[in-house]
């Protein structure tokens, strides 16, 4: 669920394939393209009981072999869109864009860089989107471990991302469709009347009628007249080679609340009980797992520390010995908090425009399916006439992907966040209880973000019902601010 961070313009990662000496390591881990230099193994080193703080990652950064088509700034041409970014979200928009038969530009220091991040979807999603294909592991069922004697099975397959195989499908797309890459960052960007002047650090200036930004959360050219109080998902993972694990095979975790492994961390369980974490996992065989340990939501933002020295005294307790780190990962995601100014003169795509699902941190499926939303948007603007430019396109765009109804549900996914923001571990632990025993049509459309602002109420309506009664209680307690909170943003958003 905390997998992913950085959907967008990924910057310089220290990752690099590696070559590994069992003949079962899975395909999706395999370097496509040995070279002498990187052929030695690394030396194998075991952590202690379990404690992989000390060990380091061994796989580093690879790009994609592909002859990219370059942009010539020199021939000044009047480019119809740039987008800025070349993480999944710009390559996805760039590929339905220009599906419209629409000039497309991508400008990015490194588009063939690999992303760094771990991406897990509902393999539902990816199938609604074609994008199967782009799984490299799918499990049949989800586990949910409440506490040490409660757990729930899902009926609903999970999958990972192959980060590698998307990149190549979007990529090829884009090629396919004509779409210019330009080796460049930004620095800043001069709006016309009727366009934009990108300049980059190369000292180059592109020209286009409409400016994407698809470079991630912390992009400085996406303007918001609200203050940005966001609540922020944070972990730490690592894909692990292990001596054994506990886990089934055929079932991924997402959420195990379970704090047994802090009985003997007072200061640990204590600051757990108030700001809870959870383990989240996928086993691909009984020696290689990919291992997360999450906080769903805090605000101020959970210590990065305290996070992995959880994760240490959890794998620990569980009797996972860690042998080798392939790679790690630190995930930190913005939540909630307000829109970007709609309209403005940069459009969004990503973590940057509020798609990132305000109650659980997903974003990349959600990302894949708006970009064709947008997209369509884009073509209606600029059409076979290009006959709107300047403020009535930036206007039509960005209320494109954020129609008012999409605006409303989102205000009550934020509730929802402001809701967790609220509950201790116990509490937390209730909520999953009652919310994962609704009827999957709510549950499955909520965590998927598709359910329209009538359903979620209803989705409201049943979660009272099922919930136990000190959930109710939680309930009556802790909703009432979030909920007169939102009541008065959509209040706002119909002005």
């Amino acid at each position: 669920m905390a997998t992913l961070l950085q959907l967008f313009s990924p910057p310089p990662a220290t990752k690099t394939c590696q070559t590994f000496p069992s003949s079962k390591t899975p395909f999706f881990f395999q370097r496509a393209h040995p070279t002498s230099s990187r052929t030695d193994l690394y030396r194998i080193r075991s952590s202690k009981f379990g404690n992989f703080l000390d060990l380091k990652p061994e796989l580093k950064q690879e790009f994609l072999d592909f002859d990219l088509p370059l942009f010539d700034p020199s021939k000044k041409s009047l480019l119809d869109v740039i987008i800025i970014g070349t993480g999944p979200a710009g390559l996805r928009l760039a590929e339905q864009v220009s599906s419209y038969g629409i000039q497309v530009c991508c400008v990015d220091p490194s588009p063939l860089s690999s992303w760094p991040n771990n991406y897990g979807v509902w393999v539902d999603e990816f199938e609604s989107l074609k994008l199967e294909n782009c799984l490299d592991k799918t499990w049949s069922m989800t586990s949910i471990c409440i506490n040490e004697s409660k757990t729930k099975h899902l009926d609903r397959a999970y999958g990972r991302v192959s980060r590698k195989k998307l990149k190549i499908e979007l990529m090829e797309r884009c090629l396919n469709n004509g779409v210019k890459f330009h080796k460049a960052k930004v620095w800043k960007i001069d709006h016309k009347e009727f366009g934009s002047l990108v300049v980059c650090d190369d000292g180059n200036e592109l020209k286009a009628s409409l400016v994407v930004d698809a470079s991630g959360f912390a992009s400085s050219f996406i303007e918001y007249d609200k203050p940005r109080n966001h609540g922020y998902q944070i972990a730490h993972g690592i894909l692990a080679e292990v001596d054994s694990h506990p886990f089934d095979l055929d079932k991924m975790i997402l959420m195990d609340w379970r704090d047994s492994h802090l009985g003997n961390e007072p200061y640990l369980r204590a600051n757990n009980l108030k700001t809870p974490t959870f383990l989240y996992a996928m086993p691909f065989d009984s020696n290689l797992i990919f291992l997360e340990e999450t906080s769903l939501v805090s605000r101020p933002m959970l210590s990065y520390i305290d996070v992995k020295k959880r994760m240490s005294a959890r794998l620990r307790h569980l009797g996972i010995r860690v042998r080798r780190i392939i790679e790690d990962e630190k995930c930190l995601i913005p939540m909630g908090g307000p829109l970007p100014r709609i309209p403005q003169s940069v459009m969004a795509i990503g973590g940057n425009s509020g798609v990132v699902h305000p109650s659980t941190g997903y974003m990349l499926a959600r990302t894949m399916a708006l970009a064709s939303v947008l997209a369509a948007a884009i073509a209606e603007g600029l059409g076979s006439t290009r006959m709107i430019r300047g403020k009535p396109l930036h206007h039509k765009v960005w209320n494109g992907l954020w129609p008012i109804e999409r605006r409303y549900v989102r205000e009550f996914y934020s509730f929802g966040m402001e809701t967790l923001l609220k509950l201790d571990l116990n509490g937390t632990r209730r909520f999953f209880d009652a919310f994962f025993d609704l009827d999957p049509y709510y549950w499955h459309g909520f965590l998927s973000s598709r359910l329209t602002l009538g359903e979620l109420a209803q989705l409201s309506l049943s979660l009272f019902r099922c919930a136990s009664a000190p959930s109710k209680v939680d309930i009556v307690t802790k909703c009432p601010v979030p909920l007169v909170r939102m009541m008065g943003n959509v209040a706002l958003e119909s002005i």
